[in-house]
């Protein structure tokens, strides 16, 4: 029982007892039963533990095999062919890709519209179509030259010598990639706040130097994760440029089980490759997205991510956050 200081200056009134929390008004919290969750984990690690006997135990996976090949010579070549055409061709679909963006969101329609009807264009049509069609462009162009319009020709070759099937695989992939990345870095341009570029002009800022200076920095922190998904995109989406004989990762493979019969074993072999790849480039994104987004919420581990316990912590976070408001009330 509590007791108030009484103030001899002030008349007081009767001293009344703290009145005490009744056991009706204590609650009992029950946790809530996921029986939904439990079956479906249940489920997923029997198919799990199916899945891993299998592939233990089921001789045909020829893991032996798999282990010859996996490092054979012919197919880290053709892994390095991968990479090279990954990088060559991301980069340079960014640059088509940023060059798009700002074209779309000029006020000169005739860009705007050149712009979109690129995006619409290679955004439309499917990328294996596309690849096929620039190896076999010089059924519609022989001769490729350079030159002015209706005018003098400064350059002129032939086009079977300079469309090989590396160059079709860089152009193709790099075109492609440039219309996705241009709805991304205009995705990312239009989010930043129009009084940023407002207070940039009344400084006396040029379009361009506001959009370098100013609206591409901030822009990147929204632009940097879907890059990343298409730079891991981009490594899966070279396995079509094989249709080019190109050699590849999954041409090598594909040149090897031809002469050997061993087909699911060199399928393994590429599979686990750009599974490796595909790992490889998720660690750095999640480190790039982390660098970028560091002071603006909470930092979380690659474990944390990869394991799924980011949305546990939210939640977590979230039942404290009302327990404080009622314990409040």
């Amino acid at each position: 029982m509590e007791v108030t200081r009484l103030d001899s200056n002030k008349e007081q009134g009767p001293i009344s007892p703290t009145p005490e929390k009744s056991e009706a008004t204590i609650l009992n919290a029950v946790p809530i039963r996921h029986y939904g969750r439990w079956i479906a984990t249940v489920f997923l690690l029997l198919v799990a533990a199916v899945m891993v006997k299998s592939l233990l135990t089921n001789p045909r996976f020829q893991w032996g095999i798999v282990g010859d090949y996996i490092i054979s010579e012919p197919i880290l070549d053709g892994l390095r062919l991968t990479l090279l055409l990954t990088v060559v061709a991301q980069f340079l679909g960014i640059v088509i890709g940023i060059i798009l963006a700002i074209m779309r969101l000029s006020s000169n329609r005739v860009l705007a519209r050149a712009a979109w009807i690129y995006i619409w264009f290679f955004r439309g049509t499917p990328l294996l179509v596309q690849l096929i069609f620039w190896y076999n462009i010089s059924a519609l162009y022989p001769e490729i030259s350079i030159g002015i319009p209706f005018g003098m020709t400064f350059w002129q070759g032939n086009a079977n010598e300079l469309i090989t099937p590396f160059a079709v695989a860089i152009l193709g992939l790099a075109l492609n990639e440039g219309a996705y990345m241009a709805e991304i870095v205009r995705g990312g341009i239009v989010g930043i706040d129009r009084g940023q570029s407002e207070s940039a002009k009344a400084l006396g800022m040029t379009h361009m130097q506001t959009l370098r200076r100013v609206v591409l920095p901030q822009a990147v922190k929204v632009i940097i994760p879907p890059t990343g998904n298409q730079t891991i995109l981009m490594l899966k989406t070279t396995s079509l440029v094989s249709v080019l004989a190109l050699a590849d990762l999954l041409y090598t493979a594909q040149t090897i089980y031809a002469r050997t019969f061993e087909t699911m074993p060199l399928l393994t072999v590429a599979s686990l490759w750009y599974l490796v790849i595909t790992s490889v480039l998720t660690f750095g994104q999640f480190f790039l997205e982390r660098h970028f987004s560091e002071g603006k919420r909470e930092q979380i581990s690659f474990i944390q991510r990869f394991t799924g316990r980011i949305s546990m912590r939210k939640d977590d976070a979230q039942l404290v956050k009302a327990e404080k408001v009622n314990h409040n009330d």
